[in-house]
């Protein structure tokens, strides 16, 4: 049966399409700065990309719930052939389902390139597919963070996020225990470095 029926989460979802993407940037994976006193995203690794609208929306890649898919749609088969936990992906729509799955072609309507080989679904039925094909090709969220046009870079220039490449791998790792301390000392080895570079050069100049 079609997961569509069990979907008690998704009555909330985004409709049944996607928002508006920009299709020619990709991912990008922010880090919280450790002084980030919001629970939300004290000590967050998240995954997000622009919108057309001048917006961001993204994921938390390093919040793993205590409940499987299954154990959300029981009478879903499918759902037990999901080994990963389902992950919290933000307090926006935390009755929304949303995937992130690594594949070469869309997973199908309601879905966009995040970057080579990696989408986000929306679509209750494109999600429905992922869980009956590929199940652990994909990390599943309740929950996505939106940020309007400018709040995301008002943010960053506040210093609560380090701006990081994203990669499918880490974004799909299974255990992402110790992912925000890693990527924070990667961060801050790359402010180094620059400092350090930066400095060399204004030497240079005297």
């Amino acid at each position: 049966m079609k997961m569509l029926r069990f979907l008690i989460l998704a009555c909330a979802l985004v409709g049944a399409s996607a928002p508006a993407w920009s299709d020619d940037s990709d991912a990008v994976f922010l880090v919280a700065n450790p002084e980030f006193s919001d629970p939300t995203y004290r000590h967050t690794v998240l995954l997000a990309a622009a919108l057309e609208n001048g917006g961001h929306i993204g994921v938390i890649v390093n919040r793993p719930t205590n409940q499987s898919l299954s154990n959300l749609f029981p009478e879903h088969e499918p759902s037990k052939k999901v080994v990963d936990p389902v992950y919290f992906g933000g307090p926006f729509s935390r009755s929304a389902l949303v995937a992130v799955v690594k594949r070469d072609t869309s997973p199908g309507r309601g879905s966009v390139s995040l970057m080579k080989s990696l989408y986000l679904a929306f679509n209750v039925s494109t999600i429905d597919q992922i869980i009956e094909k590929t199940p652990n090709d994909a990390r599943f969220y309740v929950g996505y963070v939106i940020w309007r046009a400018g709040e995301l870079r008002r943010e960053i220039d506040r210093g609560l996020w380090a701006v990081q490449n994203a990669s499918a791998d880490v974004v799909l790792r299974k255990d992402t225990q110790g992912l925000w301390e890693e990527l924070l000392r990667m961060s801050r080895r790359i402010t180094a470095s620059t400092a350090a570079h930066d400095a060399s050069g204004e030497a240079g100049l005297l």
